[in-house]
């Protein structure tokens, strides 16, 4: 097994990077060059730089990259390389932990896609109707990405078939064994074509990533990214709270410093719930993610958050799993982490793709050990801010967040697309373009982000006009 190890920050997969090596120097079809650099794709990420050559190839590989370094290009673009448009058959599967996940990379494959007509993406996963998807997988399909369990499901129905597949992805292995889907993963391979060429990627590589490796693949390259954060991007700044201060803390970190958009990591569910209780209270739009939402729920709120119509997601840290969602100006831990790589993971949700970040940590008496660990893993000494230096000027607004969601009945089953709402919004009721924010269609339902100051007219306008000749009805999410 051979290795390649780089070091580079870490750079968000949807940004346009010029540090490594332009995709031009691939042997890729110029249709897709041409559509990567419409995309504002230019030069490599380190593990694009690293992972194309040898995936391209056609050599099975292991590559260790974190969330946010570009990971889903290094796939996609070697998956597609390998499909026949004209064969109407699953010829790549993707597995990856969670449904937010690969509802990510579908996403991404689609885009990456638009260089060649007509190839058809699906997404599979729990907590969506098995019905839906029953009746797309009737209509075929070229590439499927999904959670091990619900491939496992309609494998067992017969409603799937892998052995014409030409590639296998593992996306963010770890989190999948983590998550207790080993068995479920031997199974799925189990019934894929033996002839496929295998990627697997994984943040870390542990004995049981390796054991699964070395189970299914052939003769795997190895590329290792080490990523680091630079100091001068990230500031954390500690606060010594009591329990009984911790949350109202909060709502002073984020009036003082007034981030548009932050994510707040708590130890529990219930520190979520009463987190949110609080904001809520000081007039700030916070919104929860964790285990007790169902999967409508998690998608509303994941939506929110991602369009910057929602101040504040507080999160567990199993919750917020798979998410990888650019601009995130600051992360409160709200309480301390017991895992110091937890930390890390969380701390590093900010200051990506060059920008600036903060990171606030909230620390009781009890939990100094633990700030403790994570001095002695990161090699300094953490620095120390008192809560009284937090002040809110009299007569301050409260904080807002600049966009509002507005959610339209209707969707891809619809044969909506997003540039049929955003002509609604521009050429038929005369809103600029530069007002209108991210556009999210899903299967029955599509998101629009619409500044906050054109909300109730744009509401108003849709549900008294048309979206692709059709009436809609529209609500303020």
């Amino acid at each position: 097994m051979s290795s390649t190890t780089s070091k580079a920050p870490s750079t968000s997969p949807g940004s346009a990077s010029t540090a490594g090596p332009p995709f031009s120097s691939l042997p890729l079809p110029p249709a897709m060059l041409a559509n990567l650099q419409q995309l504002g794709y230019v030069g490599m990420t380190p593990i694009q730089a690293a992972a194309l050559p040898l995936a391209l190839a056609g050599k099975d590989l292991i590559a260790q990259a974190k969330t946010g370094s570009g990971k889903t290009v290094a796939f996609a673009l070697p998956l597609l390389c390998n499909l026949n448009p004209r064969r109407f058959a699953v010829q790549a599967l993707v597995l990856c932990p969670t449904r937010e996940l690969a509802e990510q990379v579908t996403q991404e494959i689609r885009r990456l896609a638009r260089a060649e007509d007509n190839i058809k993406a699906l997404t599979l996963c729990g907590g969506a109707p098995i019905r839906l998807q029953l009746a797309s997988l009737a209509h075929g399909a070229h590439i499927v990405v999904g959670t091990p369990g619900r491939i496992l499901d309609h494998l067992a129905r017969q409603t799937l078939a892998l052995d014409t597949l030409n590639t296998l992805v593992l996306d963010e292995a770890d989190r999948m064994l983590d998550m207790g889907f080993a068995d479920d993963i031997a199974a799925v391979i189990e019934q894929c074509a033996k002839t496929r060429q295998t990627l697997l990627f994984s943040a870390t590589y542990p004995p049981c990533v390796a054991k699964l490796a070395g189970r299914f693949m052939r003769e795997p390259q190895e590329v290792k990214l080490t990523e680091r954060h630079a100091g001068t991007k990230i500031r954390q700044h500690f606060y010594e709270v009591k329990d009984s201060e911790r949350l109202h803390a909060v709502g002073l970190l984020l009036n003082h410093y007034r981030p548009v958009s932050t994510l707040a990591f708590c130890n529990t569910k219930q520190q979520c719930r009463d987190l949110v209780a609080v904001l809520q209270a000081e007039d700030i739009a916070a919104l929860e993610l964790h285990g007790d939402l169902d999967q409508r729920e998690r998608d509303q709120v994941l939506v929110q958050f991602a369009n910057r119509s929602c101040s504040v997601l507080v999160a567990t840290d199993v919750a917020a799993r798979g998410l990888d969602i650019a601009q995130i100006e600051a992360v409160i831990n709200v309480d301390i982490s017991p895992d110091r790589e937890l930390h890390t993971h969380r701390v590093g949700r900010t200051g990506r793709a060059d920008a600036s970040g903060w990171a606030f940590s909230l620390a009781s008496l009890d939990e100094m050990g633990r700030v403790g660990q994570i001095d002695e893993m990161q090699g300094c000494a953490s620095v120390w801010h008192p809560l009284s230096e937090l002040t809110v000027p009299a007569g301050a607004e409260p904080l807002r967040p600049p966009m509002v969601t507005l959610h339209i009945l209707g969707g891809r089953k619809e044969k909506i697309r997003p540039g049929d709402v955003l002509g609604a919004l521009t050429k038929d009721l005369g809103f600029d373009a530069a007002r209108i924010g991210k556009i999210n269609v899903n299967e029955f339902s599509t998101y629009v982000a619409v500044e906050r100051g054109i909300a109730d007219p744009a509401l108003r306008g849709l549900n008294a006009g048309k979206v692709k000749g059709r009436p809609v009805k529209a609500r303020r999410l």
